[in-house]
């Protein structure tokens, strides 16, 4: 099992002008996936590698800990804005999880 970076619940320009689509390319689209693709490298052959990213959170330390907390703050960050500035409440993690 792999975390990929899931698709933003709107378009990368829609944040205009208050965020632009730069910097959403360059903190979400380049940033946090470089936080999974660590996060996937990290948790490859180790107990962590089937469990929630919240789990590997709490449990973790070092490395691992630094990219799955990022990897976790990045999305809660970004899924928490709309472009129609409509609220809604994130419960589990939007980081998904595929099979290899």
């Amino acid at each position: 099992m792999i975390y990929e970076l899931p698709p933003l619940p709107y378009g990368i320009n829609d944040l205009a002008p208050v965020i632009s689509q730069k910097t959403i390319e360059y903190h979400y689209g380049k940033h946090e996936q470089t936080y999974i693709d660590n996060l996937n490298k990290l948790i490859e052959g180790t107990p962590f590698a089937d469990k929630p990213l919240e789990e590997i959170i709490k449990e973790a330390d070092g490395a691992l800990f630094n990219n799955a907390s990022q990897a976790w703050n990045h999305i809660f960050y970004f899924f928490t804005f709309s472009p129609n500035g409509k609220k809604s409440i994130i419960r589990k993690s939007k980081c998904s999880r595929v099979s290899k």
